[in-house]
C-alpha cells in the first residue's frame, strides 16, 4: 500500500510542540514533510526549541512515524526560520491576534470591558482567550465566579504546563485563580516578568482567533514585558469622559506610539459614558462629562469602538460573577457586539496598513 504524505502530516497531529501545547501542525512548527519511496524527511523550525526540546521532538516524530509505517526510513532535519523575513518568533504562534486593553488610569472599567468584549467576540464565533495581565488588582476571577478555582496542569514533554479555566467557550487565566483570594501581591520588576511570561509561554493555550489581554493602570513593567514577549496586534484604549482620565490615557496610549514600541492603536472605548436609569430607559445623565472617547480618538487618529453607559445590570452581572451572562447585563451584550465588529473593522485596517504583528525588541 502507497503512504501518502497526507497520512504522514495526519500522524504528526498527535505530537505537540514542547513550547505552546498545541500539535507541531496546529502551531506552525511543521515546515514541511519529504516522502520519496521509503525515505522520509521531516523539517521541524527549531527557532523556539532548545537541546532537550529538540531531542524529545526527534524522538516523538520517529516513535510516531515507524508505529503506523515501520518500513519507512525516517530523518527529522531541525531547521530555522529565517529571521529577516518573520523577526523574533512568537511564542504563541496559534493565537492570531493578541489585543491590549489599557488605559493608565485605575477604574475607568478595563476590566469590564475586557471581560464583556472577549466573550462578545465568543457569541460572534471566534475562539477567544482572556489573560488577567492586573497582577496588583485581578478582576477576573470575581466577574466571571471563578473564585476559588485553580488552573489545572498537564505535562508536556517533561514540563510541566497551566491549562486554562474555560468559561462559557473562552479559555481564561488570571493570578487571582493561584493565589488565595485575600492574598497580597507584593512583588517587584523580575517577579512581575516571570508571571507574565509564566502565563504566555507555559500555559496550554489553544488556537485562537482572539486573546484579550486585560492590562493593569500605568506604563510600567508588566506592559513592557507583554509587547517584548509577544506580537501584539493592537491595543483599544479605556477612558471614561473625565478630563482626569483623558490625560492618563493618553499617557498610556503614548507608550504604545513610542518609536521603539510602536503597537497600533485600533480604537478607544468610552466606558460610564452616561447614566440610564432603569425607570427612565429613554434619559441620559453625563455625570462625568462628555466627548473624552472621541477627543482621545482623534488624538491617536484612530476611531471610538464603542460607548458604554453605566447600567445596574452591568455592574452586577460582574459583581455577581455572572458577567458573560446574556441576560443580566443590563442589556449591554449588543451593543458589546457592536463593539466587537468595530474592533475587527478597524483591525483589519491596520493589518493591511501595518503588516502582521511583531514582539518588540526594546534597547536599553
Amino acid at each position: 500500500m502507497e503512504i501518502s504524505v497526507s497520512e504522514i502530516r495526519q500522524l504528526l497531529t498527535s505530537i505537540k510542540d514542547p513550547k505552546t501545547g498545541q500539535n507541531i501542525v496546529a502551531s506552525g512548527l511543521l515546515k514541511d514533510i519529504v516522502l520519496n519511496g521509503e525515505e522520509l524527511q521531516v523539517l521541524i523550525y527549531s527557532n523556539t526549541l532548545d537541546s532537550t526540546d529538540k531531542g524529545n521532538l526527534h524522538q516523538a516524530i520517529v516513535f510516531s512515524v515507524q508505529s503506523s509505517f515501520p518500513e519507512l526510513d525516517v530523518d527529522v532535519h531541525m531547521v530555522t526560520r529565517s529571521a529577516d523575513l518573520v523577526g523574533k518568533p512568537s511564542p504563541l504562534p496559534q493565537i492570531k491576534n493578541i489585543i491590549a486593553v489599557a488605559s493608565g488610569k485605575g477604574g475607568v472599567g478595563k476590566s469590564t470591558i475586557s471581560v464583556n468584549l472577549a466573550f462578545a467576540l465568543n457569541r460572534l464565533g471566534f475562539k477567544v482567550g482572556l489573560l488577567d495581565a492586573d497582577i496588583y488588582g485581578p478582576s477576573l476571577p470575581t466577574m466571571l465566579g471563578l473564585k476559588g478555582q485553580r488552573p489545572s496542569v498537564t505535562d508536556v514533554y517533561g514540563k510541566t504546563k497551566l491549562v486554562p479555566i474555560d468559561v462559557n467557550g473562552v479559555q481564561t487565566m488570571s493570578i487571582g485563580n493561584i493565589i488565595e483570594p485575600d492574598q497580597a501581591v507584593v512583588l517587584r520588576g523580575p517577579r512581575l516578568t516571570g508571571i507574565i511570561k509564566q502565563f504566555i509561554e507555559d500555559t496550554v493555550w489553544e488556537e485562537l482567533d482572539f486573546m484579550i489581554v486585560d492590562l493593569p493602570p500605568g506604563t510600567g513593567d508588566i506592559q513592557l514585558t507583554l509587547v517584548q514577549t509577544v506580537p501584539l496586534s493592537g491595543a483599544v484604549i479605556v477612558t471614561t469622559p473625565q478630563e482626569v482620565a483623558f490625560a492618563d490615557a493618553l499617557r498610556a496610549m503614548n507608550m504604545f506610539r513610542m518609536e521603539q514600541i510602536s503597537v497600533p492603536i485600533v480604537g478607544v472605548v468610552e466606558n460610564m459614558a452616561w447614566f440610564t436609569p432603569e425607570e427612565l430607559p429613554d434619559s441620559r445623565y453625563y455625570i462625568f462629562g462628555e466627548g473624552g472617547g472621541e477627543r482621545l480618538a482623534k488624538e491617536s487618529k484612530s476611531s471610538v469602538l464603542g460607548q458604554v453607559p453605566i447600567t445596574m445590570g452591568l455592574r452586577e452581572s460582574g459583581d455577581q460573577g455572572i458577567a458573560y451572562r446574556t441576560d443580566i447585563n443590563g442589556g449591554n451584550s449588543k451593543l458589546f457586539e457592536e463593539i466587537g465588529k468595530n474592533l475587527i473593522l478597524h483591525l483589519n485596517k491596520v493589518l493591511e496598513n501595518q503588516g502582521k504583528a511583531k514582539i518588540v525588541e526594546i534597547k536599553s
